[in-house]
């Protein structure tokens, strides 16, 4: 197979690309028409209205960034490996906006409910430390972080599982009676990382096989 070969197949077909980032953007302008009052607005609770929502469309966006691999590995279509890092910026987008949302609409940035929420409400220690991990791999997300890392680059940026489990705590610490939506966040994240385990398992006796079977 050519170089050029390689590069077609590893192409997103012409429009994929935008038409995803497009419609990974439809949320963020959804609940910016209710903050302006359209679709009955944000409710009688707007701050905390602002919060679920932004909150529960971070956890998906962080959840669909993360079945990019076990999509392409399902489908056996490389090209969509070309739109995780596209993905996961949308991801920390949406987590950095819902946490604007608590420092700033939230908390007034009152540095002093800051620190105390840091330090004496576990959902929002969570939910902090995941945000940081979410920074860290964001900053190093560019093709030249990539080569300076090397192969740290590939252990820092596993660091998402964790960001997954801690946003999945975050809203399991947040349910006061109704855990049917955290369930269903906690059942996607152990099925996504599960197959990771799994075929990670199944390629390497793959390997061990080709290599005891004599030519």
């Amino acid at each position: 197979m050519t170089a050029s070969t390689r590069r077609a197949r590893t192409r997103p077909p012409r429009g994929v690309w935008w038409a995803v980032l497009l419609a990974s953007l439809v949320p963020a302008a959804w609940i910016g028409l209710r903050t302006l009052g359209w679709f009955d607005g944000l409710g009688v609770n707007p701050i905390e209205k602002l919060l679920e929502l932004s909150g529960t469309h971070a956890m998906i966006a962080l959840l669909i960034a993360l079945a990019v691999t076990p999509l392409r590995q399902m489908t056996g279509l490389a090209w969509i490996v070309r739109l995780r890092r596209m993905l996961g910026l949308v991801a920390f987008g949406y987590v950095t906006a819902h946490a604007l949302i608590w420092l700033g609409v939230d908390l007034f940035f009152d540095w002093e409910l800051v620190l105390y929420d840091l330090t004496e409400r576990p959902f929002v220690m969570v939910g902090f430390a995941a945000w940081l991990i979410l920074l860290a791999l964001t900053l190093t997300s560019t093709d030249g972080a990539q080569r300076w890392l090397k192969k740290k680059w590939v252990w820092l940026h596993r660091g998402v599982y964790l960001a997954g489990v801690l946003a999945v705590l975050h809203f399991l610490w947040l349910a006061r009676a109704d855990y049917v939506e955290v369930a269903l966040y906690a059942a996607i994240l152990a099925f996504l990382l599960g197959w990771r385990v799994v075929y990670r398992w199944r390629s390497r006796r793959r390997f061990h096989a080709r290599r005891r079977t004599p030519a």
